[in-house]
């Protein structure tokens, strides 16, 4: 990957206007985000028709399309990225909820929620609507959880897309899990 610098100075760019930095935005972070893109798909369905390749080009054109974003550096963008993907895999779950089950979402516990998604798609339909529900009280938090949760972040890279301490990422996850796992077992 491009050092970071030349990653930032491209977003710096593209929030600038100047469009022909896209040219040099991609080749800079493909990798990392399609590593991003196969670390959320790990916790789907094996037989899951999105690929790593085709959730990073769907999160990718979504972010680039967006006028009058002002990308401070590659955290924020990575973040981002991480909101995105997680949009478009509760965008896919619903789709295939809605054209296999009908309505009626089932609740279950957050450390089951990925991995029953491949099998029941309307529990992470049912973890979204608690993260929405969530970001009304918390927003950070919902943004702990899109990095470590959907993403597959750790730590560090959670503080450092978030522009937090690690301490404040570790606590923001313990309660938000102890939060959730609170609203899908009701």
């Amino acid at each position: 990957m491009a050092s970071d610098p030349d990653v930032t100075q491209a977003l710096l760019a593209l929030s600038a206007g100047d469009r022909a930095a896209l040219d040099n935005l991609l080749p800079a972070i493909y990798e990392r985000l399609r590593e991003q893109a196969h670390r959320a798909l790990r916790r789907e369905r094996p037989d899951h028709t999105l690929s790593p390749t085709a959730l990073v080009h769907e999160a990718y054109l979504k972010l680039v399309r967006l006028e009058r974003v002002a990308w401070q550096d590659r955290a924020h963008f990575f973040g981002a990225c991480a909101n995105e993907m997680r949009r478009i895999l509760v965008d896919h779950a619903r789709q295939r909820k809605a054209d296999k089950r009908g309505a009626g979402a089932e609740h279950v516990a957050l450390e089951n929620a990925l991995e029953a998604a491949h099998a029941r798609p309307g529990e992470l339909v049912a973890l979204d609507e608690a993260l929405e529900r969530l970001k009304s009280l918390d927003e950070r938090q919902v943004r702990v959880v899109e990095c470590r949760f959907f993403a597959g972040m750790n730590v560090e890279e959670t503080a450092e897309a978030l522009a937090i301490s690690p301490a404040t990422v570790k606590r923001d996850w313990t309660l938000a899990r102890a939060w959730l796992n609170r609203e899908l077992s009701a």
